[in-house]
């Protein structure tokens, strides 16, 4: 086989979720949200350090974004379970959409407030409640099983595409035209994936039946989580990872502002350098399309490693070279937990596992977020980043522990060996 057309099988076997036209649609219209969602993430944490924002301030204000997810996360799955994900899906965006031009008009005008920021950013996390577990499963109705693994990780390149495109973008747009710029322009950005949604073809899609309604739903998706290893394990690890790592929009303008006497331009090229790191890694990963408890085992320890190495870099060059390291790192660990759970799910309980995922991800924030921008403020954000980086190597010696065949059956009987495409 000549070289070329190795070349060209890899590249078909990294973008093979793109051959089915709803993901293409999807991936598409997901590209340019997320750039708008990426701005407004840059331009939020700016804001309130601008209005007078502490660590701890600006870790509460990442907090109430995702409170609602710790408190409601379950019951937000459970609504999934019960509704058309495509249409759910369509109503989130719109008011994702609504809730970013409030916040850009009322920056523009000159009215807004830290209190303001809050109440928009705790209404923002409503609106995940539903769209996270819902945008999770959806990917499983467009590609099927086969194609998950790819298509998760390729979501995850979009994301941190994204991360690497937003920031710069903002850092223009604040600079040029205000921060207001940053969150009407995202507004606009919700359009491209509304459209996406709206302009599929229903009978390509594979949608799981629609559950209706019946008492003690709730305590059966958990009880079904906590007998089931396979999705208990990589859960509780994700909380511990998700409450003291990924809480990159609280540590990181603190590292840019006090650490390296930056401004907005600098926290943009670190979190710009995080996102080169996680699209390369995420291109590599998809050509592979593998991922089981290995996986996320080898995840766990690269990526707690990469975050350590980033709170002692002694130069903002080093720092920058290191947190293409934790990006590679995230996107490696994310990816593995998100298939592995999706996989192991029964369809009937998808939209509950998925909402706990978004719990122990997304929903821990409220948790991890002050308490790391509390470390960084009063310890420094060396040490908020140093603590991630020990808490997700000691959550991957635990899964290395629970797999050993001392402590679980063999691999092979679980039914989650790791899944190659």
């Amino acid at each position: 086989m000549t070289a070329r057309a190795t070349s060209r099988r890899a590249l078909a076997r990294t973008f093979s979720a793109l051959r089915i036209p709803n993901y293409r649609r999807y991936a598409f219209g997901q590209a340019v949200s997320l750039t708008g969602t990426w701005m407004q993430r840059v331009a939020q944490a700016w804001l309130v350090l601008e209005l007078g924002g502490s660590g701890t301030e600006l870790g509460l204000v990442t907090a109430l974004q995702f409170l609602p997810l710790l408190l409601f996360g379950m019951w937000g799955g459970l609504m999934v379970d019960r509704v058309d994900t495509r249409r759910l899906l369509v109503a989130t965006q719109a008011c994702a959409a609504v809730l970013a031009v409030i916040l850009g008009v009322l920056v523009a005008t000159g009215a807004v407030q830290m209190w303001m920021v809050m109440v928009l950013a705790a209404a923002l996390g409503v609106v995940h409640l539903f769209d996270n577990p819902g945008r999770q499963i959806f990917v499983l109705e467009m590609v099927g099983p086969e194609q998950l693994a790819n298509a998760v990780t390729l979501n995850s390149v979009a994301v941190n595409a994204a991360r690497v495109l937003g920031p710069a973008i903002a850092a223009g747009v604040i600079a040029t035209a205000g921060l207001a710029a940053c969150f009407l322009l995202n507004a606009v950005s919700y359009l491209a994936v509304i459209a996406a949604f709206t302009s599929m073809r229903e009978d390509e899609l594979r949608p799981a039946e629609v559950q209706p309604r019946g008492p003690g739903q709730l305590r059966e998706g958990l009880a079904y989580v906590w007998r089931t290893p396979e999705l208990r394990r990589p859960l509780l690890a994700m909380a511990v990872v998700g409450t003291l790592a990924y809480e990159f929009q609280v540590v990181l303008p603190l590292m840019a502002r006090f650490v390296f006497d930056g401004g907005a331009g600098t926290y943009g090229v670190m979190t710009s350098c995080m996102g080169v790191g996680a699209v390369v890694g995420g291109l590599v990963l998809a050509g592979r399309n593998r991922s089981g408890p290995r996986s996320l085992v080898v995840a766990g320890y690269g990526f707690g490693a990469a975050l350590l190495l980033a709170a002692a870099a002694p130069t903002l060059v080093l720092e920058l070279v290191a947190l293409v390291g934790v990006g590679v790192g995230s996107i490696a660990f994310l990816a593995a937990a998100n298939t592995l759970l999706q996989l192991g799910a029964a369809p009937a309980m998808r939209g509950r596992v998925m909402a706990l995922w978004a719990v122990a991800f997304l929903g821990s924030t409220p948790v991890g977020g002050p308490l790391v921008g509390w470390v960084s403020e009063h310890l420094g954000p060396r040490v908020g980043l140093a603590l991630g980086g020990v808490a997700t190597v000691v959550a991957a010696a635990v899964l290395l522990r629970e797999r050993s065949p001392a402590r679980r059956p063999a691999l092979a009987s679980s039914g989650t060996a790791d899944v190659a495409g």
